[in-house]
C-alpha cells in the first residue's frame, strides 16, 4: 500500500530563502530513492513563507528507507533555525 503524505513548512521572518534552498536539496535525491513515487516541493505564490512537500513512496519500507537516507539527515539536522512551524498531514488517493 502506497504512503501519502504533506509536511507544511512555515519560514521564520526573513528565512524563506534558507528554507527554500533546504527543502529543493531533498528532491533530486528523494526522486532517486527506491519506493519514492512522487517527491516535490511547493512554495505558496500568495503566501512565501509557507512551503509543502508532497511525497508517495511504494510502502512503509521505502519511506522508511528514505528517513535514514544521508540527505534526510542533513535536512532534519538543519531546518529548524528557519522553521517557525512544520506538521505532517497523511493523504489518502481518491479515486
Amino acid at each position: 500500500m502506497t504512503i501519502t503524505k504533506s509536511v507544511t513548512f512555515i519560514a521564520k521572518d526573513g528565512c524563506e530563502e534558507q528554507m527554500k534552498a533546504l527543502l529543493s536539496a531533498m528532491v533530486e535525491p528523494s526522486k532517486a530513492e527506491k519506493g519514492c513515487l512522487f517527491y516535490e516541493i511547493f512554495q505558496y505564490e500568495n503566501e512565501p513563507k509557507r512551503f509543502m512537500a508532497v511525497e508517495t513512496w511504494e510502502d512503509e519500507v521505502a519511506l522508511d528507507g528514505h528517513k535514514t537516507s544521508a540527505h534526510y539527515k542533513v535536512y532534519k539536522s538543519s531546518y529548524e533555525p528557519y522553521c517557525q512551524d512544520k506538521y505532517t498531514d497523511e493523504l489518502q488517493v481518491l479515486g
